[in-house]
């Protein structure tokens, strides 16, 4: 499979200065964000690419749906690409309201709260355990890994997602092939 970090985002032109969280939830790409999904998709067009999943966050369906406009692919979302909870980015919007935006993609599986991982005292999708995303991205590989066709699977995900699938800390846009099969220990 090919994993691609999604473009940039309004929150990590702001965080990128500072390193201080500027509290914004969910957000969009900016224009440097939209170029870089643009590029991704014009280096993928060569990629034997039949599939794209998605994360639920407006900053993967975004590029994912830049790169499906140029493949001529359909997107899957599923939250199970999404990122470690840990900054007012990763407080994801309603199934309703990804509906709203997108209406020709499929929100259905989604819980109201799907960014709050297992055991959030608040429901707030902050400070999640890294375990929980290393336990979330295994079963996703395993999933993945059992079906024919994973090879030709372009996942548009986040930093943290990547890393806890391939070991690799890609920039916005970058993408890596990984092969899910094998297994992987937990990062250090």
């Amino acid at each position: 499979m090919i994993l691609l970090r999604h473009g940039q985002t309004v929150f990590n032109l702001h965080f990128g200065k500072n390193k201080f969280d500027p509290g914004i939830p969910d957000p969009v790409l900016t224009e440097v964000g939209r170029k870089q999904a643009e590029n991704a998709a014009n280096l993928l067009a060569s990629e034997p690419i039949s599939r794209i999943i998605t994360s639920p966050y407006t900053r993967a369906i975004e590029t994912a749906l830049i790169v499906a406009a140029r493949l001529d692919l359909d997107v899957r979302v599923d939250a199970c690409v999404r990122e470690l909870a840990g900054f007012s980015c990763d407080i994801g919007s309603s199934p309703s309201d990804l509906a709203r935006r997108w209406p020709n993609l499929d929100f259905s599986s989604l819980s109201p709260n799907w960014w709050a991982f297992p055991g959030d005292p608040k429901n707030s999708g902050l400070d999640e355990p890294e375990s929980n995303l290393f336990a979330r991205v295994c079963g996703f590989r395993k999933r993945l890994a059992a079906e024919s066709d994973w090879n030709k699977t372009l996942v548009v995900c986040h930093w943290g997602t990547i890393r806890a699938m391939s070991g690799q800390l890609l920039k916005n846009g970058e993408f890596v092939k990984h092969d899910p099969r094998p297994t992987i220990k937990p990062p250090t």
